[in-house]
């Protein structure tokens, strides 16, 4: 018996018994671990940014915020950095830290290295609104991991790092 057999139908399944009849000639069963992947990723969306909202963050601020915690003391990155480690485009994180200054969790000023440079530094608002909200950020995590057993968040945790060391190149840093 299949896992598929063993439970309710959910949207997933109820979509892939469509394509089954629409299309018997493909396999679909790649959309019972992709589908329920993407829909399992907006859900964890959903449930993550009320965190955020709740501390008058976006998703991009947050992660702006927590990319300049991570930094450790003085809390500080060129704006490139940042992207770099938030995963979007200069022109995007420009509008990050441009909301983020006004609202007067950063602020930015000119590098001593390079004076075309900037460097983007935590204030200290910033660093005890950072350090609330990612306080109440991994109590919402755990809160959602609990949905699953020990073993089973062990489990997944694994098969999920060896698929994306799979599909994405090594880290350089």
């Amino acid at each position: 018996m299949s896992v598929e057999d063993r439970r309710t139908p959910d949207r997933v399944a109820r979509i892939q018994a469509d394509w089954r009849r629409e299309r018997p000639d493909l396999d679909v069963g790649p959309q019972g671990v992709i589908g329920r992947l993407h829909r399992l990723a907006g859900r964890l969306t959903e449930e993550l940014v009320l965190v955020y909202g709740r501390h008058g963050l976006g998703e991009g601020e947050f992660d702006v915020l927590c990319a300049l915690r991570r930094a450790g003391e003085p809390y500080e990155r060129a704006p490139g950095e940042l992207a770099a480690h938030t995963m979007v485009t200069t022109g995007a994180m420009t509008k990050r830290i441009d909301r983020l200054e006004r609202a007067g969790l950063v602020t930015r000023r000119r590098s001593a290295d390079d004076q075309r440079g900037r460097i983007v530094a935590l204030t200290r608002p910033g660093r005890e609104l950072i350090d609330r909200a990612f306080t109440d950020h991994m109590h919402n995590e755990r809160r959602l991991l609990d949905l699953l057993t020990p073993a089973e968040a062990e489990t997944l945790e694994a098969l999920l790092t060896t698929w994306l060391s799979r599909l994405e190149p090594p880290s350089q840093g």
